[in-house]
């Protein structure tokens, strides 16, 4: 899941993959607005099929929390 997550970052908004680690945080250390964060969760439910609740992106903090969260939400 990791990787996978790892792959949208670079591909949709342009993260540095070496910058990509699971205790990365979102904002302060790969600088991902809440635009690119809405962004981001768009183009999850879209690649893992599943529905993210806009309550619960204020849960992701860092990379660790979005793929824990994704993980725990899988079908």
């Amino acid at each position: 899941m990791f990787e996978q997550l790892k792959e949208l970052l670079v591909s949709e908004l342009l993260i540095d993959p070496a910058d990509i680690t699971p205790e990365a945080e979102l904002s302060s250390d790969l600088g991902i607005s809440s635009v690119d964060l809405a962004d981001l969760v768009c183009h999850c439910e879209e690649k893992f099929n599943i529905e993210i609740d806009d309550s619960d992106m204020g849960r992701f903090i860092t990379i660790k929390d979005v793929v824990d969260y994704l993980e725990s939400h899988r079908s």
